[in-house]
C-alpha cells in the first residue's frame, strides 16, 4: 500500500501530469486515469519495477473541461487485474505516479479515515502506544462547561455549569457541534449497518480495542457519550453546540483554555441528535440492551421537543464568533428523525410523521439530510411494516443514483462532480455522492452505479485536477498542510494522517488572509494547500465519514 505521507514539498501539479487515484484499484475495479491532450492517441501500463509493458489501450476522444480549464482524454485498463505496482505511460508525458493493484487496496485507508476521528477525540489523552508520534497531552476536560444566555431555562439559569466531556473536535477547530456531529456519526453507524463484517474485523489500535465491540462502535461511542450531555434532562432539548465565544488559537488542544458554554437549544439540533440515537439505539442493541433503550428514550424526548418547538432556528449570540450551523429549512431533519424512528420502532405512525411522498431526494449533507432518510430505508426496507411504500423508497435512491452516474459519463474527468459541486468541502460531498451511487448498486446492482462510486474515490486520491489526494498521508503527493489545529501545532513536519482535506471551491473566502494566493480561480484548481485556507484545506469530521463508507463499501462490494 503507498502510504506515503510527508514526501517533500508538495509543489503546483504541471498542465502534463497524468491524474489518477494514487493508492490504486482492487483487481475487478473500473481503472481510469486522465491524461492531458497532445499528440498520443495511445498509453501503456507498465510494471513500476522491470519497466515492461503489461497493458496497452487506446485513449478516449480529448474532452474541453471548463471547471480545470484544460483537455484531455480518459485511459481505462479495467482489464487489467493482477496484482502489482505499476505505472501509466504515455508517449511525450511524465509518467503517473506509482499506483497499486491489490485485493486490499482500500483497507488501510478507511482505517486511517477512521482513526482520524480518535485522533480529534477531546478530553482525553493521545497515548503513544495509539497515536505514535501524534501522541499529545489531554485537553478540554469540558467538565465545567456554562450555559450561555442563549441557551438559559427555568431549571438551567444562565451561568450553570454542566458537564459535557467526550466527542470529536468538529473540524480544524476545537468546537463540537450537534449538526455536523449527526451526519458524521449517523454516516459511521451506516458504515456499519452496510458492513458489519468488514468492521468486525478491522483493529484501529485505539484503547478500546480488543472489548467485544467492533472498532467503528467503539470510536462511535466516544462521540455519542457527548452527545447524550446535549440533552437538557428536564425537557428533551438539545443544545446546538458547545463552544467558545471565540475560535482559538493555532495551539495543542491542553493550550487551549478559553471557558466554554452549551449555545441555544434548536430543532436542527434535536431533530439530528433524535435520528442519531434512534440509528444507534438499533446498532448497539446486540452489545448493551439497556444502552440501547436509553439511546432510543433519548431520541423519542427530543423528537417530542421538536414538535413542541418547531421553528426554533439558530441564532447566533452577538458575543460567540464560532461555527453557526444555521439551517431554517428543518422539514428534512424532520424527515430523517421521524425514517429513523419509525426503522428502530416499528411504529407507523413515525412513517406517517415523515410525509413520504412530499420528500424528494438529494446527496445528503448536514444542512439537506433527507438523503440520509431514504437511504436508511432502502437499507431496512425488507423488516418495514406494510405502510411504508417500497416502490417510493426503491425510486427516490435509484433515481438520485441515476442522476449520478448520467453526470459521471458526461464529465471530461469521468466523475460524478458538476460544476456547481465545486463548493465548501467538495471532497466530502464527491465522497456523498459516491455513497449514494453505492446504495443504488446494492438495490439494483447496476455496474454503472458501482463504477461511478469508485469514480469518486479515484476523485479525492488523486484523479483531480490538482493531482493531488486530499487524504493526508495517502499518495504519493497527497495534502500536505491542512488547516487543523493539531497537524498545524504539533511540530510535526508530517500532518496527522487520514485526514479528507476540504478541496478546491472558487469561493476563496480565505484569500485576504493567507500569505500564499490560490493558483486558480477555476472551480476544479481552485485548492491552497496551506495551513492558512480553511476554505479550501479544512479538515471535518463530516467529510471524512462518507471517506470510511465509501473506502469500505468498494472494498466489500467490487467483485472479485
Amino acid at each position: 500500500m503507498l502510504t506515503l505521507a510527508g514526501l517533500g514539498a508538495h509543489g503546483a501539479a504541471s498542465a502534463d501530469d497524468i491524474k489518477l487515484n494514487q493508492l490504486g484499484f482492487l483487481p475487478g475495479a473500473a481503472k481510469v486515469a486522465v491524461v492531458p491532450d497532445g499528440v498520443a492517441r495511445d498509453f501503456a501500463v507498465v510494471d513500476a519495477d522491470s519497466g515492461k509493458v503489461v497493458f496497452h489501450g487506446a485513449l478516449g476522444p480529448a474532452t474541453s473541461s471548463p471547471d480545470s480549464g484544460d483537455t484531455v482524454r480518459l485511459a481505462s485498463f479495467a482489464p487489467l487485474n493482477t496484482p502489482g505496482k505499476y505505472l501509466l505511460r504515455v508517449t511525450g508525458l511524465p509518467d503517473s505516479s506509482p499506483f497499486e493493484i491489490s485485493p486490499s487496496a482500500y483497507q488501510a485507508v478507511s482505517a486511517a479515515a477512521l482513526k482520524a476521528f480518535y485522533f480529534n477525540r477531546a478530553s482525553t489523552a493521545l497515548d503513544a502506544r495509539y497515536a505514535g508520534i501524534y501522541a499529545r497531552a489531554a485537553g478540554h476536560p469540558d467538565t465545567q462547561v456554562l450555559i450561555h444566555a442563549s441557551a438559559a431555562s427555568a431549571t438551567r439559569p444562565a451561568g450553570t455549569v454542566i458537564a459535557s466531556p467526550k466527542g470529536w473536535y468538529d473540524a480544524g477547530d476545537y468546537n463540537k457541534y450537534i449538526v455536523n456531529s449527526g451526519i458524521a456519526t449517523y454516516t459511521l453507524l451506516a458504515a456499519y449497518e452496510d458492513f458489519p463484517a468488514f468492521f468486525q474485523r478491522q483493529d484501529l489500535n485505539i484503547p478500546e480495542s480488543g472489548n467485544g465491540r467492533p472498532d467503528i462502535l467503539n470510536e462511535v461511542w466516544w462521540n455519542l457519550e457527548w452527545m447524550l450531555t446535549m440533552q437538557d434532562p428536564a425537557d428533551g432539548g438539545v443544545y446546538h453546540k458547545l463552544t467558545n465565544l471565540h475560535f482559538d488559537g493555532i495551539v495543542m488542544p491542553n493550550q487551549a483554555t478559553q471557558p466554554r458554554y452549551v449555545v441555544q437549544k434548536t430543532t436542527a439540533a434535536a431533530l439530528d441528535f433524535s435520528a442519531v440515537m434512534a440509528t444507534a439505539s438499533r446498532v448497539y442493541a446486540p452489545f448493551d440492551k439497556a444502552l440501547s433503550a436509553r439511546m432510543l428514550t433519548a431520541a423519542q424526548s427530543a423528537w417530542r421537543w421538536a414538535q413542541a418547538h418547531p421553528r426554533e432556528y439558530y441564532q447566533q449570540p452577538k458575543d460567540v464568533s464560532t461555527g453557526e450551523y444555521g439551517d431554517k429549512d428543518v422539514s428534512d431533519e424532520f424527515a430523517w428523525a421521524a425514517a429513523e424512528l419509525y426503522i428502530t420502532t416499528g411504529d407507523d405512525a413515525y412513517y406517517q410523521a415523515m410525509r413520504a411522498p412530499e420528500q424528494a431526494t438529494s446527496v445528503p449533507s448536514w444542512g439537506e439530510v433527507r438523503g440520509l432518510a431514504w437511504m436508511s430505508l432502502a437499507r431496512h426496507r425488507k423488516q418495514l411494516s406494510a405502510a411504508a411504500d417500497q416502490r417510493l423508497i426503491t425510486n427516490r435512491v435509484e433515481v438520485l443514483a441515476q442522476q449520478l452516474a448520467d453526470g459521471w459519463k458526461k464529465s471530461p474527468y469521468g466523475i460524478p462532480m458538476q460544476t456547481h459541486d465545486f463548493d465548501w468541502g467538495s471532497s466530502g460531498l464527491a465522497l456523498n455522492q459516491a455513497m449514494v451511487l453505492l446504495h443504488g448498486y446494492r438495490l439494483t446492482g447496476k455496474r454503472d452505479y458501482l463504477d461511478a462510486a469508485q469514480a469518486g474515490l479515484d476523485y479525492v486520491l488523486g484523479r483531480n485536477a490538482v493531482e493531488t489526494s486530499f487524504v493526508t498521508g495517502y499518495g504519493a503527493r497527497s495534502t500536505q498542510h491542512p488547516h487543523h489545529r493539531p497537524s498545524q501545532a504539533d511540530g510535526i513536519a508530517a500532518p496527522v494522517p487520514g485526514f479528507l482535506a476540504g478541496g478546491p471551491q472558487p469561493g476563496q473566502q480565505d484569500a485576504q488572509h493567507c500569505p500564499k494566493p490560490y493558483p486558480s480561480r477555476l472551480p476544479a484548481k481552485s485548492y491552497l494547500d496551506h495551513e492558512c485556507s480553511y476554505a479550501s484545506n479544512e479538515v471535518a469530521i463530516n467529510w471524512n465519514a462518507p471517506l470510511v463508507y465509501v473506502a469500505a463499501g468498494l472494498q466489500v462490494l467490487t467483485p472479485r
